[in-house]
C-alpha cells in the first residue's frame, strides 16, 4: 500500500456560533513543511494545529487555510472607533484641500495601524474539541486522496521494476554469447597480428579466463534481482511512510545497472542497460511523490 504526498482535503462544520472551513493542499517535499493561514483569534491554538497536521500527514509541502465563514454573534476583530475618528478629521481636511473624493476615506481608515485589531476572543476547551474534529475531517479527506493517488503510483512503480527485470532477463540470456564473442575476438586479433602458430594457446586460455572473470556480471545480476524483489516486497507492506526507503533501494538498483553497463563491452547488452536506466529514471521521478 502506497500513499502519495499529493492531495486535497476539505471539511466544514459549525462550532458554537462559528462556521469553520478547513482546506488542506499537499504536495511532495523532503520534510514536513507547512504554510498555515488562520483567523487571528486562533493564533493561541496555532501550535496545537501545527502539531496535529504534522502527526497526521507525516511528510510533504502542506498548505492549510482555516476560514471563518459565518460569525453569528462572534467578533473575530474589533474596531477602535475612537482612533478611527481621530484619524478621520485630518484625513477629511487633507481630502478637501486636495480636492479628492471623500468617499474613499473609509477604505483608507481601516488600513491604518491599530484601527482594526484581532480580539482576544479564542475557542473554549469544548469548542477546541469540536474544531479539532473539523481539522481531522479535512485531514481524513486529504488522506483519502493520497491513497487514491498512491494506488496509481504503486501500479506505475511495479511496471517500471518489472520492465527492468525483463531487460535483465535479456542480459542474462546474452551473457554466454558475450563471453564467446570476447574469446573469438581476441583469438582473431592474435591470429591476424601475430600468426596462428606464433602464440601459446595455453597462455591465451589463462589470460582469457582472467579477463572474462574481471568483466563477469553475474554477481551484479544476482544483486539486481534481489533489489527488485525487495523493492516490490516493501511496496506490499502496510507501512504508510516508505518513500525514503524505496528511494534508497532504487539507488542500489541504479548502482548494479551502472556496473553492468561498465563491464558489458557488448552493444546488445548496452542497449538493455539503457532501457533499464530509462525505466529507473521514471521510477525515481514517481518515488518523489511517495510519502
Amino acid at each position: 500500500m502506497l500513499k502519495s504526498m499529493t492531495g486535497f482535503g476539505r471539511a466544514e462544520k459549525n462550532v458554537g456560533d462559528k462556521t469553520f472551513q478547513v482546506d488542506i493542499k499537499s504536495l511532495n517535499g523532503k520534510q514536513f513543511e507547512l504554510q498555515l493561514k488562520l483567523p487571528g483569534f486562533l493564533r493561541p491554538l496555532e501550535f496545537d494545529i501545527r502539531r496535529t497536521l504534522s502527526e497526521k500527514l507525516g511528510r510533504g509541502s502542506v498548505d492549510c487555510t482555516i476560514s471563518l465563514k459565518e460569525t453569528g454573534s462572534a467578533k473575530p476583530v474589533s474596531i477602535n472607533i475612537g482612533l478611527a475618528k481621530a484619524y478621520y478629521k485630518p484625513l477629511a481636511e487633507l481630502s478637501a484641500e486636495l480636492n479628492l473624493d471623500p468617499s474613499h476615506i473609509l477604505s483608507t481608515l481601516i488600513k491604518l495601524p491599530e484601527v482594526i485589531t484581532p480580539t482576544s476572543e479564542t475557542l473554549t476547551d469544548e469548542e477546541w474539541a469540536d474544531f479539532e474534529k473539523v481539522l481531522l475531517a479535512a485531514i481524513d479527506d486529504l488522506n483519502v486522496h493520497r491513497l487514491e493517488e498512491g494506488k496509481i503510483l504503486e501500479e506505475d512503480l511495479i511496471l517500471r521494476i518489472n520492465n527492468i527485470s525483463t531487460q535483465q532477463d535479456q542480459v542474462i540470456k546474452l551473457e554466454p554469447l558475450r563471453q564467446q564473442k570476447i574469446r573469438d575476438g581476441l583469438t582473431k586479433l592474435l591470429e591476424e597480428n601475430v600468426g596462428k602458430d606464433n602464440y601459446d594457446t595455453n597462455k591465451l586460455e589463462q589470460e582469457l579466463i582472467y579477463y572474462i572473470e574481471k568483466i563477469d556480471i553475474s554477481e551484479e545480476q544476482v544483486r539486481l534481482r534481489n533489489h527488485c524483489e525487495y523493492f516490490k516486497s516493501i511496496l506490499a507492506e502496510k507501512e504508510e511512510s516508505k518513500g525514503k526507503k524505496l528511494s534508497f533501494i532504487l539507488q542500489e538498483i541504479g548502482r548494479e545497472i551502472n556496473t553492468t553497463g561498465a563491464k558489458a563491452y557488448d552493444s546488445t547488452i548496452q542497449k538493455c542497460v539503457v532501457m533499464m536506466k530509462d525505466e529507473l529514471e521514471k521510477a525515481k521521478e514517481q518515488i518523489l511523490n511517495v510519502l
